[in-house]
Formats: structure tokens, sequence, C-alpha cells
């Protein structure tokens, strides 16, 4: 079982506008609990002991509320991102903190349904990795996956463009990965974006051989709190 997760809480998250001007957007507040909290709290649950949050816009709130975890039952280590250059090159701050030991990456603003998370730290020997999937109408604002009868992804496409291929599954931005990953993010060139893409890395990890890179549909509850729409929805 994983017992080890690293989480993304470095970005300000400017469509967000005014509210992350003292806050990160992983510490705004659902149902009386920052975002990260929630996840922190959900994993903790399903198994997870250590955490590691990779840290920058006002990383000063997210120690004072963590600390080093004591307080909430769990391990907590912290990195800095200093360049936001992509969700690629970031993933590779965890390299020495994972070692040789598989663990969770999750987004610090994305909401899971506990009981999820489960599934996901129970990475079998057959699989190389786990990505987790919603059914979406609309795949244009993230990633649609694909999948093939056996329940393997064969590709991943960030933000397909209209009349592009695209899948009724949408990445749901937690994965389980083991150190593996890193051979592909060290591999990893800018995209279209001038980003280095965590779904490039991915793609090519499925698609080398080997044991596959394995989806799982997520049962319960999902949010991507995006911006402040999905925020005041979430607490209404």
């Amino acid at each position: 079982m994983i017992t080890k997760a690293v989480l993304l809480a470095a970005g300000r998250g400017t469509r967000m506008r005014e509210l992350t001007a003292e806050l990160p957007k992983p510490m705004l507040p659902v149902r009386g609990r920052p975002v990260l909290a929630h996840i922190t709290a959900g994993l903790a649950a399903a198994g997870v002991t250590d955490f590691l949050i990779v840290v920058g816009w006002r990383a000063d709130v997210v120690r004072g509320h963590f600390g080093d975890g004591t307080p909430h039952g769990f391990r907590v280590s912290y990195t800095t991102q200093e360049i936001q250059d992509g969700t690629g090159r970031v993933v590779e701050l965890g390299k020495e903190w994972t070692g040789g030991d598989p663990f969770v990456l999750s987004y610090g603003d994305i909401l899971v349904d506990p009981a999820d998370y489960r599934p996901l730290v129970a990475l079998g020997d057959d699989a190389e990795a786990l990505v987790t999937v919603k059914r979406a109408d609309d795949v244009s604002k993230g990633g649609a996956v694909f999948i093939n009868e056996r329940g393997e992804m064969t590709d991943l496409r960030e933000k397909p463009a209209p009349g592009e291929l695209t899948s009724p599954w949408y990445n749901a931005g937690v994965y389980a990965f083991r150190p593996s990953i890193y051979e592909w993010t060290a591999r990893l060139e800018k995209s279209p974006r001038g980003e280095y893409e965590l779904t490039d890395a991915i793609r090519a990890l499925a698609q080398r051989g080997g044991r596959p890179v394995r989806c799982l549909e997520l049962r319960g509850d999902w949010a991507d709190v995006r911006d402040p729409e999905v925020l005041a929805e979430l607490n209404r």
C-alpha cells in the first residue's frame, strides 16, 4: 500500500482573482476548511502517513496551517517550486523525497470523495501507474483519457481542440506512480503551450511497453476548484 503523497500547492491561482491575494488557491476554504486540508485528511484516512507539499505563492500560509503534520496525525515535509514552468518539472521536486517508493500525486485544488482514495493507494503489481478519471460530456478544459477494453490507458490528450479526436473520460488530476515516472519527466520537452506537461510523461510511460498504466474511475463526488464560481457552488 502507498504511504507517501506529493501535493502540488505552489500556484496562486490567478483565475480566483482577489481571493488569492493573500492565500494560495489550495488554502481557500471549502465548507469551513482549506481544500488542501480535505485532501490530506482523505489520504490519511486511506493510509497515507507522509506528505510532501510543494509550495510557492504564500508558502507561509501552508506551513502555518500544517506545520510538521504532528497535530494532524501525519508527517509533512516541504519543497519550493521556484520556477513556474509546468506540471512535468514540478513533479521532479519530489524525486529525492519519494526515493524508491510509489506515491500518490494530487493537485492541491482537486477535491475527491475520501472513499476513492482507497483503491488509489492500493496500487497493484499489475500496474505501473494509476490515472483517475471521471465521465464527462466536455473534456476540453482538461485532459481526454483514452482507455482500452482492459481498463488500460492508451493515450492522454491535454485540452483537445474542437474537432480533435476525444473521449468520454476526463483526467481527474490524481495519480499513483512508481519511481519510473521520473525517467519520463526527465525527458520532457516544452509543449506548444511553452510548458513541461506531466501528461506528456504519463503518455510516454503508458506507451513504452511493460506494465500498463491503468485507469481508476472515481465513483464519488469530484471537483476541480478552478474558479470563484466552482468555489461558491461548493460552499453553497
